[in-house]
């Protein structure tokens, strides 16, 4: 394994375009004892490719997945501190993107689950807790399916089950999602339209929200990751078999995985757990932190109920 200097001042920086930040109590009370570019990216040799994450906190392993084209500095630093209080918890850059490799490999959902299967397997976890966000929702539904051994409790953040059950995107969301052009300012701001609300956007500002990303993910390899999406055969009919205890989240206004999507992720997955966040976009993490640390931290403390 190899630790990387922390890009900090070393690439773009996605954040407020007059690049002066505002004041806000939640940040400036969570960096003050928790940043995690503090924390060194790793590497290890996954197959094919170099996987890069990050390990912090201490308790049992929580593993999270993330989405489409994000990279591990993308999560939001207050859950993230709010977790690592309870957990170890373990953030990586899937395939292709961010400080992770990639290669001619075909890219698949399957693919990405044995990824986040050997780095457990490679740091010493024979199982995890795992958390899924949107196209990480996806592959944390692989990941459990194939190997339900390795997964003690599954979140669905965001997510749906792919396949011709899913209710998909429209397609001017889609087009948006997939443009990389312009500046990283320019990227952020047509990915805030996405993310959340109007409504919320008119009443509060998105970079006081969400962190700064300095990680970048190639064009093409965004673009590969959006055929994966599209390809994916689905999960829905599997469902059933899935057997861990499972909390499936989404926000009520999320307009880039529709929320009926969790509604049938929970009506499949035997004794699954709805929670909707009214008011909330497919970013709703950012815009309700404390609420959404709160339902993931009641949902893994808890003991399952015997069978």
């Amino acid at each position: 394994m190899k630790t990387l200097k922390d890009p900090k001042g070393e690439a773009p920086v996605m954040q407020k375009p007059d690049m002066e930040v505002p004041l806000r109590q939640k940040w400036k009370e969570t960096m003050k004892t928790f940043d995690i570019r503090n924390i060194p990216v790793q590497t290890t040799r996954i197959d094919d490719i170099t996987l890069a994450y990050r390990i912090f906190g201490s308790g049992d392993t929580l593993i999270l997945i993330n989405g489409f084209a994000s990279a591990m500095d993308t999560w939001n630093p207050p859950v993230l501190q709010a977790l690592a209080r309870q957990f170890r918890v373990i953030i990586f850059d899937n395939r292709g993107t961010g400080c992770s490799g990639s290669s001619g490999k075909e890219y698949s959902i399957p693919l990405f689950a044995m990824d986040t299967l050997r780095l457990m397997t490679d740091l010493g976890f024979s199982s995890a807790h795992i958390m899924g966000y949107s196209m990480g929702a996806m592959i944390a539904q692989e990941l459990t399916l194939r190997y339900p051994e390795r997964v003690r409790k599954l979140v669905l953040v965001s997510g749906d089950c792919g396949g011709r059950e899913a209710v998909r995107v429209s397609r001017a969301v889609w087009e948006k999602l997939g443009d990389k052009s312009g500046t990283l300012q320019e990227q952020a701001v047509c990915m805030f339209s996405l993310l959340f609300p109007a409504q919320w956007l008119r009443d509060h500002d998105p970079w006081d929200a969400c962190p700064e990303v300095r990680e970048t993910t190639p064009e093409e390899n965004c673009a590969r990751q959006q055929e994966t999406l599209r390809s994916w055969a689905g999960a829905c009919g599997r469902l059933p078999a899935i057997r861990s205890p499972v909390l499936v989240a989404t926000g009520t206004d999320d307009v880039i995985i529709p929320p009926k999507n969790s509604e049938i992720l929970a009506g499949r997955i035997p004794g699954a757990r709805l929670v909707r966040f009214t008011g909330g976009g497919h970013g709703f993490m950012y815009q309700f932190p404390d609420k959404f640390a709160g339902v993931l931290l009641s949902f893994l403390v808890e003991k399952p109920h015997p069978q």
